[in-house]
């Protein structure tokens, strides 16, 4: 049981049953090939969400009154295997539980245990990969769950569409679908690429940010830093209009590796998660009767592969 709460909210806001949003750690770093440390990403940014104000000036929302449920952290890690399939089970459990499910990592193979929940729950799924890295191999150093293949499953299962991307290798390009890809240095000269992402995606959509996307200037602390990123506004100016213009479904946080000489990347992906709550809960706020409406869009009809009923 946690004896401790996300952001040291109250215990009121900290409950299960009572929590419309949950929480899942996974600290992990059994693939990464450069800079070590992923596994400690989780518990910087908790340090960090603890020193963060809990209202949201833009939203003008204290997004944590919806409730925020931390589960107990995914440690099952033997085999990048069997991490990816505890992260599954443990993230599909919420999903049935109809609560909006967020996952802070750890390194990217994180992701595919992830995308492989929602996928299987929610229909015609778009993930949102925002990434300096392309992720697309099919197996890397003997496992197909290895942080470099982060979403080759998703490019086979789901509409996946690709942003920030600025370094990957030659065979990737076999797998990758350029159309749906944009590249970071098109994306500095051209800022149309926001409003044609948004136009191919589905309804349902879940984002899988790996936080090497920004520009290193912003965010140093990551496993494996590139030139040439994203910065704060532009990236929120993008992930306000997702969240507003479709049913983003849940979201991962990955590849946060800390330095203890430099907070500000922690409290960038602690601001950076509670930004993207603050826009779900805003829009879902909107509507007079938020349950109902959570409800409806989220579990009804064609948005679902199962039945409500249904064990799976």
């Amino acid at each position: 049981m946690n004896t401790k709460n996300y952001a040291g909210i109250p215990d009121e806001y900290a409950k299960l049953d009572t929590s419309k949003i949950v929480l899942i750690p996974v600290p992990y770093d059994g693939t990464s090939t450069w800079q070590k440390g992923a596994e400690k990403g989780p518990d910087a940014f908790f340090e960090a969400s603890e020193n963060m104000e809990l209202y949201d000036i833009e939203t003008d929302s204290e997004v944590y009154k919806n409730g925020i449920y931390l589960v107990e952290p995914v440690t099952l890690n033997a085999t990048p295997e069997a991490m990816v399939d505890a992260v599954h089970q443990e993230t599909k459990k919420y999903i049935k539980k109809n609560k909006f499910v967020t996952i802070i990592g750890g390194e990217h193979s994180v992701s595919i245990g992830t995308i492989r929940a929602f996928n299987e729950v929610f229909q015609n799924l778009t993930v949102l990969h925002i990434d300096a890295h392309a992720d697309l191999r099919k197996s890397y150093e003997g496992s197909a769950c290895n942080h470099a293949c982060a979403v080759y499953e998703a490019s086979q299962n789901t509409n996946l569409i690709q942003v920030g991307i600025r370094s990957m290798d030659a065979k990737e390009k076999s797998v990758m679908d350029f159309d749906k890809t944009y590249f970071a240095h098109e994306m500095a000269s051209d800022d149309s690429w926001m409003d044609s992402a948004i136009d191919q995606m589905t309804d349902n959509v879940f984002i899988t940010f790996d936080l090497d996307a920004f520009d290193p200037s912003i965010l140093p602390s990551t496993g494996t830093p590139e030139p040439g990123g994203l910065f704060w506004y532009e990236t929120l100016d993008f992930l306000k209009e997702v969240f507003k213009e479709k049913n983003v479904v849940g979201f991962d946080i990955v590849e946060l590796c800390p330095n203890k000489d430099e907070k500000s990347s922690d409290f960038l992906a602690a601001k950076l998660y509670y930004k993207m709550l603050s826009y779900k809960f805003q829009n879902e706020a909107d509507d007079d009767n938020y349950d109902d409406a959570y409800e409806e869009s989220n579990h009804l009809g064609n948005y679902l592969k199962f039945d409500e009923d249904d064990d799976y």
